[in-house]
């Protein structure tokens, strides 16, 4: 439903291995460049439901090789548009990989998760710790916990507001993110 700060919680939304990015946001979208303007499509290909059914802080949960495909950013920005929290998925493409981390976009690879999921469930991410519960089924997973600058990146929602506020930093204006507990 929610995210904050570290923890996030949301429903299921379950698919299987190679989602491409373009399944992801088709072609005919990649004209824009906006959440706004991209988030409707979201998957439409794959799920044309997906975008009437997905709520504020849910999960997409998905296999192997997740945003393979063309390196397309505009397969993130989608996803964080229509207001998916976290994907979860047994393994990523690489370029996918950083451009959602560039955008702020956690992502996280556990198979036993994946497996486990059923959609609908719900779940329960702990970034700073690495933890993926199954609140629906009593079930928790482990999973390797961002590099502390990574969650910065995340928890500040991407690069760019990243980079502002280290070079904001540098000139003095603020104190250091590594005690910014916002």
């Amino acid at each position: 439903m929610t995210a904050h700060h570290d923890m996030i919680q949301g429903r299921v939304h379950k698919y299987g291995d190679n989602i491409d990015t373009d399944v992801i946001i088709p072609a005919r979208y990649c004209t824009a460049f906006t959440e706004r303007e991209l988030a409707p499509h979201c998957l439409e290909d794959l799920d044309l439901d997906f975008v009437k059914k997905v709520q504020p802080g849910d999960i997409i949960v998905a296999g192997r090789n997740f945003g393979c495909g063309s390196s397309r950013e505009n397969a993130p920005i989608a996803i964080k548009g229509a207001g998916v929290s976290c994907v979860i998925a047994k393994s990523f493409a690489r370029i996918f990989y950083r451009n959602s981390i560039n955008i702020g976009l956690p992502i996280l690879e556990s198979d036993e998760a994946v497996d486990d999921a059923m959609p609908g469930d719900q779940l329960a991410v702990d970034l700073a710790n690495g933890t993926v519960k199954n609140v629906t089924q009593s079930k928790s997973y482990q999973v390797p916990p961002f590099p502390d600058i990574i969650q910065q990146i995340i928890k500040l929602g991407g690069m760019v507001e990243f980079s502002k506020r280290r070079i904001a930093e540098r000139k003095g204006g603020l104190r250091p993110s590594s005690t910014d507990n916002t």
